[in-house]
């Protein structure tokens, strides 16, 4: 006796039958992500809710959607790293932060719960207002945000809490070690208001409730989707547990971490574009490195200095007005000057393109941070002439305006690669995910200023083993803040050669206008 085909998968949902002639009806009012006509045999089904639901960490080109969008979902790897954390949170607690059983129970217990209770507000934001694609690429982004910073709070020393015992107060410091700790832990619970059902539904949506072989399907989707949880929890428990125990935490952090980075280059906006600009993300983050120094060594450079002018003299802080001073005298200069000139010469209305704006900002920066360690070595000349090596408060003989091109350079280098990384992740991002694009280049700097935190800290610990004077040492006439810049200076050099190489192959995903001018 013939099976019915519904009952057949119903049966076997992973069997996928032979497609009828129906198969090949072009489906009424639906598209795939980019917009194209899609037909019963070639979209939607098993072969996308699967996707959705198993995460496949590699590339593979599906057309996946019949609701107008994408989606690379998070069903393992969201599992995965979020019992990878959950399940030895205690012991993090009750070791590393000093909690005492109870009150990190009560913690565990509070945070789970607010995870639990977070996809009520997500699935309501979702409906409302986001729609699930949306919301799925904001739990992607917020996962990686908790997830990274998770793992610096392990890591980076500055951010990594001490043991304390429960009764003793904590200072200052540790308070806002454990705050990060914390806020990086409920920026996954917030993650987890936007994923778990928002993931689920959207795979549930690539079967036809109106066809009867894809209702009986999506019947048993609840029935995989729970299976595949199972998995990622199971590998989760057994793998990160041990390496949290016996290797350390940080790499135990870093793992689920790094699961869900590769799955968001998966759930990226319209998948291959946001994989082609990636590249170009990450070949920028030294810039951002190099952006964080000024806020922080070039201050304490300038304080060492002699800061007079004829009113009085210059509070440190206030040399950073060089690099908005430089910004306003170069921003008309380029518009009005350099802009015509190089638009005569490429044909391009804006004079170069977006990635080579960037490249050209990035390279300014290189010679801004080679400066930078060439006026620091002269610094340090100067103090070892005039016997200061041992008086850190003492003013060096030699003028702040030696300062000037490292600020002016910086602010001729945030024209030129801010504003071209600006306008390069908002055009090349589809039109309804574009301020996800800037989000994208803010995260640049935002990532550098971490990425500095870690090499410093890195840096000074291994510099000063031994009583040895650290690169960073208090008394900046010991340290060696230009070894630093050189370090800086050699990265930078690095990720420009990346940055090109990627930038030389970028595919638009339009043509950018052109023009001949005469």
């Amino acid at each position: 006796m013939a099976m019915d085909p519904a009952d057949r998968i119903l049966a076997d949902p992973l069997l996928l039958p032979p497609l009828p002639a129906a198969s090949k009806q072009v489906l009424a009012g639906v598209t795939d992500y980019r917009g194209r006509p899609v037909t019963r045999g070639n979209s939607g089904g098993w072969r996308s809710a699967l996707f959705v639901v198993v995460v496949a960490i590699q590339s593979i080109p599906l057309q996946l959607s019949r609701i107008h969008t994408s989606s690379r979902g998070m069903r393992i790897a969201g599992s995965f790293a979020y019992f990878g954390i959950s399940a030895n949170l205690i012991t993090y607690l009750t070791g590393p932060l000093g909690q005492s059983n109870a009150s990190a129970a009560a913690a565990v217990n509070a945070w789970s719960g607010t995870a639990s209770l977070m996809p009520l507000l997500g699935a309501f934001l979702a409906d409302a207002y986001l729609g699930r694609y949306r919301s799925i690429i904001l739990a992607c982004s917020l996962y990686v945000l908790g997830y990274g910073m998770l793992t610096l709070s392990s890591t980076v020393p500055a951010l990594r809490p001490s043991h304390l015992r429960p009764s003793s107060s904590q200072p200052p410091q540790l308070q806002l070690q454990v705050a990060f700790f914390y806020v990086s832990l409920y920026l996954i619970a917030l993650a987890q208001g936007a994923d778990k059902p928002c993931g689920l539904a959207f795979a549930a949506d690539q079967f036809d409730a109106s066809h009867p072989v894809e209702r009986a399907s999506r019947a048993s989707l609840f029935n995989w989707w729970f299976f595949c949880m199972a998995i990622g929890i199971s590998v989760a428990v057994s793998l990160v547990g041990y390496i949290q125990d016996y290797v350390g935490w940080g790499v135990g952090f870093g793992v689920p971490c790094a699961i869900v980075l590769a799955a968001f280059t998966q759930a990226a906006p319209a998948a291959a574009q946001g994989r082609r600009l990636l590249p170009i993300w990450a070949t920028s983050l030294a810039y951002g490195v190099v952006y964080a120094q000024i806020m922080t060594l070039f201050n304490k450079q300038g304080r060492t200095l002699d800061r007079r002018i004829g009113f009085g003299e210059l509070p440190p802080a206030a040399l950073q007005t060089l690099g908005p001073a430089s910004i306003l005298l170069f921003v008309p200069v380029y518009d009005r000057a350099i802009v015509p000139a190089l638009r005569w010469a490429t044909g391009n209305p804006s004079g170069l393109t977006m990635p080579q704006r960037a490249g050209a900002g990035m390279a300014t920066s290189l010679a801004a941070v080679s400066v930078a360690a060439l006026v620091e070595a002269r610094r340090l000349a100067t103090a070892r002439e005039h016997g200061l090596v041992d008086q850190p408060g003492a003013t060096v003989p030699m003028t702040w305006a030696w300062l000037v091109p490292q600020y002016a350079m910086m602010g001729v280098a945030d024209v030129l690669a801010v504003v071209g990384l600006q306008e390069l992740f908002y055009d090349q991002m589809p039109d309804g995910l574009r301020s996800l694009g800037l989000a994208l280049y803010l995260s640049v700097m935002g990532i550098g200023g971490f990425i500095s935190s870690l090499l410093i800290s890195t840096i000074d610990a291994i510099t000063s083993r031994g009583g040895g004077d650290s690169w960073f040492d208090d008394n900046l006439n010991r340290a060696h803040l230009d070894y630093f810049y050189w370090l800086l200076a050699g990265l930078s050099a690095l990720e420009l050669a990346l940055y090109l190489c990627f930038a030389r192959s970028y595919a638009y995903n339009h043509e950018p206008l052109t023009a001949s001018y005469s």
